[in-house]
Protein backbone atom coordinates (compact mmCIF):
# COMPACT_ATOMS: atom_id res chain seq x y z
CA UNK A 1 0.00 0.00 0.00
CA UNK A 2 1.95 3.06 -1.00
CA UNK A 3 -1.33 5.39 0.10
CA UNK A 4 -3.38 6.08 3.28
CA UNK A 5 -5.43 3.07 3.14
CA UNK A 6 -6.88 0.61 5.37
CA UNK A 7 -10.20 -0.98 7.02
CA UNK A 8 -11.08 -4.15 8.77
CA UNK A 9 -10.91 -6.37 5.39
CA UNK A 10 -7.50 -5.34 4.72
CA UNK A 11 -6.78 -6.97 9.10
CA UNK A 12 -7.89 -9.95 7.49
CA UNK A 13 -6.28 -9.97 4.49
CA UNK A 14 -2.68 -9.38 6.46
CA UNK A 15 -3.77 -12.58 9.04
CA UNK A 16 -3.41 -14.73 5.74
CA UNK A 17 -0.87 -12.40 3.48
CA UNK A 18 2.92 -10.19 4.04
CA UNK A 19 0.82 -6.82 3.71
CA UNK A 20 2.95 -3.99 4.15
CA UNK A 21 1.83 -0.19 4.33
CA UNK A 22 4.08 2.78 3.17
CA UNK A 23 1.44 5.55 3.10
CA UNK A 24 3.92 7.82 1.63
CA UNK A 25 5.23 5.99 -1.07
CA UNK A 26 3.67 7.79 -3.73
CA UNK A 27 6.04 10.97 -2.69
CA UNK A 28 8.87 8.00 -3.92
CA UNK A 29 7.68 7.87 -7.64
CA UNK A 30 11.47 6.79 -8.11
CA UNK A 31 11.68 4.38 -5.72
CA UNK A 32 8.61 2.77 -6.06
CA UNK A 33 10.58 -0.65 -8.14
CA UNK A 34 12.39 -1.20 -4.94
CA UNK A 35 9.72 -1.12 -2.67
CA UNK A 36 7.53 -3.26 -5.01
CA UNK A 37 10.19 -5.52 -5.67
CA UNK A 38 8.18 -9.16 -5.20
CA UNK A 39 5.13 -7.59 -4.90
CA UNK A 40 2.14 -9.09 -6.25
CA UNK A 41 -0.31 -6.93 -5.03
CA UNK A 42 -0.51 -2.89 -4.85
CA UNK A 43 -3.03 -1.04 -3.38
CA UNK A 44 -3.12 2.93 -4.58
CA UNK A 45 -5.56 5.97 -4.35
CA UNK A 46 -4.77 8.41 -6.79
CA UNK A 47 -1.59 9.64 -6.18
CA UNK A 48 0.51 6.71 -6.81
CA UNK A 49 0.89 7.11 -10.57
CA UNK A 50 0.97 3.12 -11.86
CA UNK A 51 1.98 4.19 -15.37
CA UNK A 52 3.68 1.84 -18.32
CA UNK A 53 7.45 1.99 -16.72
CA UNK A 54 6.33 1.09 -13.22
CA UNK A 55 4.55 -1.91 -14.33
CA UNK A 56 6.95 -3.32 -16.43
CA UNK A 57 9.58 -3.03 -13.80
CA UNK A 58 7.34 -4.65 -11.22
CA UNK A 59 7.55 -8.55 -13.15
CA UNK A 60 5.89 -10.13 -10.20
CA UNK A 61 2.74 -7.75 -9.80
CA UNK A 62 -1.09 -9.92 -10.48
CA UNK A 63 -3.02 -7.03 -9.42
CA UNK A 64 -3.28 -3.06 -9.21
CA UNK A 65 -6.58 -2.45 -6.19
CA UNK A 66 -7.60 1.21 -6.55
CA UNK A 67 -9.11 2.53 -3.62
CA UNK A 68 -11.41 5.02 -5.65
CA UNK A 69 -13.08 5.41 -8.94
CA UNK A 70 -10.57 7.55 -10.78
CA UNK A 71 -8.14 5.44 -13.13
CA UNK A 72 -5.96 8.30 -14.77
CA UNK A 73 -3.38 7.82 -12.57
CA UNK A 74 -3.69 3.90 -13.68
CA UNK A 75 -2.18 2.94 -17.06
CA UNK A 76 -5.20 0.37 -17.42
CA UNK A 77 -3.92 -0.25 -21.57
CA UNK A 78 -0.59 -1.22 -20.14
CA UNK A 79 -2.23 -3.16 -17.58
CA UNK A 80 -3.89 -5.24 -19.81
CA UNK A 81 -1.06 -6.01 -22.23
CA UNK A 82 1.31 -6.96 -19.42
CA UNK A 83 -1.56 -9.29 -18.25
CA UNK A 84 -1.87 -7.16 -14.83
CA UNK A 85 -5.20 -7.30 -13.01
CA UNK A 86 -6.56 -3.68 -12.46
CA UNK A 87 -9.80 -3.45 -9.95
CA UNK A 88 -11.97 -0.87 -8.64
CA UNK A 89 -14.60 -0.59 -6.34
CA UNK A 90 -16.78 1.34 -8.73
CA UNK A 91 -19.98 2.92 -7.28
CA UNK A 92 -19.00 1.86 -3.87
CA UNK A 93 -18.32 5.80 -2.49
CA UNK A 94 -21.38 7.06 -5.01
CA UNK A 95 -23.60 8.04 -1.65
CA UNK A 96 -20.72 9.41 -0.34
CA UNK A 97 -19.88 11.79 -2.91
CA UNK A 98 -23.33 12.80 -3.78
CA UNK A 99 -24.47 13.64 0.23
CA UNK A 100 -20.90 16.09 0.44
CA UNK A 101 -21.74 17.24 -3.44
CA UNK A 102 -25.34 18.38 -1.80
CA UNK A 103 -23.85 19.61 1.40
CA UNK A 104 -21.16 21.86 -0.74
CA UNK A 105 -24.56 23.34 -3.30
CA UNK A 106 -26.25 24.31 0.43
CA UNK A 107 -23.12 25.67 2.14
CA UNK A 108 -22.38 27.93 -0.74
CA UNK A 109 -26.42 28.90 -1.51
CA UNK A 110 -26.60 29.25 2.09
CA UNK A 111 -23.43 31.44 2.86
CA UNK A 112 -22.35 28.64 5.99
CA UNK A 113 -18.92 29.12 5.80
CA UNK A 114 -18.94 32.94 6.29
CA UNK A 115 -21.59 33.39 8.46
CA UNK A 116 -19.82 30.39 10.59
CA UNK A 117 -16.80 32.76 10.70
CA UNK A 118 -18.48 35.50 11.36
CA UNK A 119 -20.66 34.70 14.19
CA UNK A 120 -17.48 32.90 15.68
CA UNK A 121 -16.58 36.56 16.03
CA UNK A 122 -19.46 37.97 17.40
CA UNK A 123 -20.90 39.17 14.95
CA UNK A 124 -24.68 38.12 14.42
CA UNK A 125 -25.24 39.39 9.87
CA UNK A 126 -28.78 37.29 9.09
CA UNK A 127 -28.15 37.56 5.59
CA UNK A 128 -30.73 35.70 3.36
CA UNK A 129 -29.79 32.64 1.83
CA UNK A 130 -31.13 30.88 -1.24
CA UNK A 131 -33.60 27.88 -1.77
CA UNK A 132 -32.52 24.92 -3.96
CA UNK A 133 -35.79 23.89 -3.90
CA UNK A 134 -37.98 24.07 -7.34
CA UNK A 135 -34.71 25.15 -9.18
CA UNK A 136 -32.62 23.12 -11.64
CA UNK A 137 -29.88 20.81 -11.05
CA UNK A 138 -27.28 20.18 -14.26
CA UNK A 139 -24.52 17.65 -13.83
CA UNK A 140 -21.34 17.05 -16.46
CA UNK A 141 -21.38 13.54 -16.41
CA UNK A 142 -24.00 10.99 -15.60
CA UNK A 143 -21.93 7.66 -13.81
CA UNK A 144 -22.87 6.31 -10.56
CA UNK A 145 -21.96 9.13 -8.28
CA UNK A 146 -23.78 11.65 -10.80
CA UNK A 147 -26.95 9.13 -10.32
CA UNK A 148 -26.83 9.13 -6.75
CA UNK A 149 -26.87 13.22 -7.33
CA UNK A 150 -29.56 13.01 -8.94
CA UNK A 151 -31.49 11.03 -6.52
CA UNK A 152 -30.80 14.00 -3.87
CA UNK A 153 -31.54 16.97 -5.72
CA UNK A 154 -35.00 15.01 -7.00
CA UNK A 155 -35.86 15.09 -3.68
CA UNK A 156 -35.60 18.71 -2.90
CA UNK A 157 -38.38 18.84 -6.33
CA UNK A 158 -35.12 20.36 -8.56
CA UNK A 159 -35.21 19.71 -12.05
CA UNK A 160 -32.13 17.64 -13.29
CA UNK A 161 -30.21 18.06 -16.66
CA UNK A 162 -27.64 15.72 -17.40
CA UNK A 163 -24.81 15.86 -20.40
CA UNK A 164 -22.93 12.74 -21.07
CA UNK A 165 -22.12 11.86 -24.28
CA UNK A 166 -20.95 8.18 -23.67
CA UNK A 167 -24.26 6.80 -21.34
CA UNK A 168 -27.32 6.45 -23.40
CA UNK A 169 -30.21 8.75 -23.23
CA UNK A 170 -32.83 5.89 -21.94
CA UNK A 171 -30.86 5.54 -18.71
CA UNK A 172 -31.16 9.39 -18.00
CA UNK A 173 -34.98 9.46 -18.27
CA UNK A 174 -35.38 5.90 -16.25
CA UNK A 175 -33.60 7.91 -13.25
CA UNK A 176 -35.96 10.60 -14.02
CA UNK A 177 -33.42 13.05 -15.80
CA UNK A 178 -33.28 15.07 -18.35
CA UNK A 179 -30.69 14.31 -20.85
CA UNK A 180 -29.29 17.27 -22.66
CA UNK A 181 -26.48 19.10 -24.85
CA UNK A 182 -23.77 20.22 -22.96
CA UNK A 183 -24.90 24.24 -23.49
CA UNK A 184 -28.17 23.36 -22.74
CA UNK A 185 -27.33 21.68 -19.21
CA UNK A 186 -24.98 24.82 -18.77
CA UNK A 187 -26.95 27.48 -19.73
CA UNK A 188 -30.23 26.05 -17.56
CA UNK A 189 -28.45 25.28 -13.97
CA UNK A 190 -28.86 26.60 -11.13
CA UNK A 191 -26.27 24.22 -9.24
CA UNK A 192 -23.97 22.71 -12.06
CA UNK A 193 -21.77 19.64 -10.68
CA UNK A 194 -18.68 18.26 -12.81
CA UNK A 195 -18.73 14.39 -12.03
CA UNK A 196 -16.31 13.39 -15.26
CA UNK A 197 -13.23 11.64 -15.23
CA UNK A 198 -9.91 13.23 -16.55
CA UNK A 199 -9.42 12.78 -20.01
CA UNK A 200 -7.66 14.49 -22.93
CA UNK A 201 -11.25 15.77 -23.99
CA UNK A 202 -12.54 16.94 -20.53
CA UNK A 203 -9.25 18.35 -19.13
CA UNK A 204 -9.51 22.35 -19.20
CA UNK A 205 -13.53 21.81 -20.03
CA UNK A 206 -14.61 24.36 -17.53
CA UNK A 207 -12.89 27.41 -18.10
CA UNK A 208 -13.68 31.18 -19.46
CA UNK A 209 -16.11 30.64 -21.91
CA UNK A 210 -18.71 27.97 -20.35
CA UNK A 211 -18.54 29.82 -16.94
CA UNK A 212 -19.38 33.04 -19.64
CA UNK A 213 -22.90 30.97 -20.38
CA UNK A 214 -23.93 29.75 -16.79
CA UNK A 215 -26.57 31.72 -14.67
CA UNK A 216 -24.89 35.07 -12.88
CA UNK A 217 -26.02 33.05 -9.56
CA UNK A 218 -25.47 29.48 -10.40
CA UNK A 219 -23.39 27.53 -8.41
CA UNK A 220 -20.71 25.33 -9.65
CA UNK A 221 -19.49 22.42 -7.42
CA UNK A 222 -16.80 20.14 -8.37
CA UNK A 223 -16.06 16.69 -7.45
CA UNK A 224 -14.80 15.26 -10.73
CA UNK A 225 -10.95 16.10 -11.23
CA UNK A 226 -8.97 19.00 -10.54
CA UNK A 227 -7.89 19.43 -13.94
CA UNK A 228 -11.07 19.83 -15.36
CA UNK A 229 -11.59 23.29 -13.93
CA UNK A 230 -9.50 26.60 -15.30
CA UNK A 231 -8.81 27.90 -11.60
CA UNK A 232 -7.65 31.26 -13.05
CA UNK A 233 -10.85 31.37 -15.14
CA UNK A 234 -12.89 30.23 -12.89
CA UNK A 235 -11.00 33.23 -10.19
CA UNK A 236 -12.01 35.44 -12.77
CA UNK A 237 -15.06 34.49 -13.52
CA UNK A 238 -16.34 34.78 -9.50
CA UNK A 239 -15.17 38.05 -8.98
CA UNK A 240 -16.57 39.14 -12.10
CA UNK A 241 -20.16 37.86 -10.35
CA UNK A 242 -20.77 35.27 -12.69
CA UNK A 243 -21.46 32.23 -11.76
CA UNK A 244 -22.38 33.44 -8.33
CA UNK A 245 -20.51 31.27 -6.41
CA UNK A 246 -18.28 27.63 -6.80
CA UNK A 247 -17.28 24.92 -4.14
CA UNK A 248 -14.31 22.36 -4.74
CA UNK A 249 -13.64 19.28 -3.60
CA UNK A 250 -10.78 18.33 -6.13
CA UNK A 251 -8.07 20.82 -7.02
CA UNK A 252 -6.02 21.33 -10.54
CA UNK A 253 -2.75 20.72 -7.99
CA UNK A 254 -3.40 18.63 -4.55
CA UNK A 255 -2.66 20.15 -1.83
CA UNK A 256 -2.97 23.37 -3.65
CA UNK A 257 -0.94 26.31 -3.18
CA UNK A 258 -3.05 29.01 -2.14
CA UNK A 259 -4.42 31.84 -4.34
CA UNK A 260 -7.57 34.15 -5.06
CA UNK A 261 -10.18 31.02 -4.81
CA UNK A 262 -8.83 30.75 -0.70
CA UNK A 263 -9.93 34.68 -0.65
CA UNK A 264 -13.37 34.57 -1.85
CA UNK A 265 -16.25 34.35 0.12
CA UNK A 266 -18.39 32.75 -2.43
CA UNK A 267 -16.23 29.93 -2.15
CA UNK A 268 -16.12 26.38 -0.52
CA UNK A 269 -13.24 24.37 -0.44
CA UNK A 270 -12.82 20.64 1.13
CA UNK A 271 -9.71 18.58 0.58
CA UNK A 272 -10.96 15.89 -1.61
CA UNK A 273 -12.89 14.15 0.85
CA UNK A 274 -16.29 13.33 -0.95
CA UNK A 275 -15.71 10.22 -1.37
CA UNK A 276 -14.41 9.58 2.12
CA UNK A 277 -16.71 8.56 5.07
CA UNK A 278 -16.08 5.98 7.33
CA UNK A 279 -18.81 3.93 5.46
CA UNK A 280 -17.51 3.86 2.41
CA UNK A 281 -13.97 2.91 3.08
CA UNK A 282 -15.43 -0.03 4.86
CA UNK A 283 -17.09 -0.59 1.25
CA UNK A 284 -14.08 0.03 -0.45
CA UNK A 285 -12.04 -2.12 1.24
CA UNK A 286 -13.93 -5.62 1.49
CA UNK A 287 -14.12 -5.37 -2.29
CA UNK A 288 -10.35 -4.74 -2.85
CA UNK A 289 -9.60 -7.62 -0.36
CA UNK A 290 -12.06 -9.69 -1.67
CA UNK A 291 -10.19 -9.08 -5.46
CA UNK A 292 -7.01 -9.37 -4.35
CA UNK A 293 -7.68 -12.45 -2.36
CA UNK A 294 -9.07 -14.05 -5.49
CA UNK A 295 -6.87 -13.01 -7.98
CA UNK A 296 -3.76 -14.20 -5.85
CA UNK A 297 -5.34 -17.67 -5.41
CA UNK A 298 -6.27 -18.10 -9.17
CA UNK A 299 -9.59 -16.59 -9.57
CA UNK A 300 -11.22 -14.28 -11.24
CA UNK A 301 -11.97 -10.46 -9.93
CA UNK A 302 -15.75 -9.19 -9.49
CA UNK A 303 -14.45 -5.60 -9.87
CA UNK A 304 -11.99 -5.69 -12.81
CA UNK A 305 -12.14 -2.38 -14.87
CA UNK A 306 -9.82 -4.01 -18.02
CA UNK A 307 -10.26 -6.86 -19.87
CA UNK A 308 -8.19 -8.58 -17.65
CA UNK A 309 -9.69 -10.30 -14.87
CA UNK A 310 -7.21 -13.24 -13.95
CA UNK A 311 -3.88 -13.24 -13.16
CA UNK A 312 -1.21 -14.42 -15.41
CA UNK A 313 0.54 -17.63 -15.21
Amino acid sequence: MTEDVWGPAFDALARDLTVRVEADGWRRQGELPGLLAGVRALVVRNRTRVDRELLEKCGSLRVVARAGVGLDNIDVDAANELGVVVVAPLGANAVSVAEHTLGLALAVARRTVPLDRETRSGGWRRTPGRELSGRTWGLLGFGATARAVARLARALSMTVLAYDPYVPAADAVTAGVTPAGLDEVVAGADVLSVHLPATAETRGLVGAELLARMKPDAILVNVGRGDLVDEDALADALVAGRPGGAALDVRASEPPVPGRLETLDNVVLSPHVAGITAESQHRIADVLATDIRAVLSGAPARAAVGTVKEAKP
